[in-house]
């Protein structure tokens, strides 16, 4: 029989499983846009800086946190590329996929960060190696479903997913038809 302190630590442990098990081990934003340029690589000595452009589609900054792995990307791709945030021509809110519209996928560890005092803090982020293998994966699964979606549609529309270079300071350049951004956690 336990007594009432070993009780006691038993509902604890279970409750910061719960706690733990119900944390997000990933955090995306996502803005619809009209044109969206990201700087992926800085100017050098001897090397203009380079860019990668969408026209219109969806911008998903992405971070992923400690306990990621890749279980969880297929439920993140399926759901952010089917929501309908994107405003179509007849005013009709559509996914990407439906638009069918260009995606920029953008690495943003920013996004982990908590406060702590008058500082952000990010020790809730996952590793970089991991961090960055998790983060080609997302690619990965975001472009094979917009290409399917696009040769489904059979619109001959240009469909593009262009990405920032994880683990770089990046500068975004965006034209939106309003702010429409959503946070999302998985």
């Amino acid at each position: 029989m336990q007594d009432g302190s070993e009780l006691s630590c038993v509902k604890q442990e279970t409750l910061l499983r719960t706690e733990m098990t119900d944390a997000p081990v990933a955090r995306t934003v996502l803005q619809q846009c009209l044109q969206a340029r990201l700087q992926v690589k800085p100017a050098e000595q001897l090397s203009e800086a380079q860019y990668v452009q969408i026209d219109r589609g969806m911008v998903i900054y992405v971070c992923f946190f400690k306990g990621a792995t890749d279980d969880i990307l297929p439920k993140m791709v399926s759901t952010l590329l089917n929501l309908r945030l994107c405003e179509s021509d007849s005013g009709k809110m559509v996914s990407v996929l439906e638009l069918p519209g260009s995606l920029l996928i953008v690495p943003q560890a920013t996004l982990g960060g908590k406060a702590k005092g008058k500082a952000m803090q990010y020790h809730n982020n996952i590793g970089k190696e991991d961090g960055l293998r998790l983060y080609s994966a997302f690619i990965s699964l975001c472009e094979k479903e917009m290409t399917a979606a696009a040769a489904s549609a059979g619109t001959g529309a240009e469909v593009t997913v262009k990405h920032g270079t994880y683990g770089n300071r990046q500068v975004l350049k965006l034209d939106t038809n309003g702010p429409y951004t959503h946070l999302m956690e998985f």
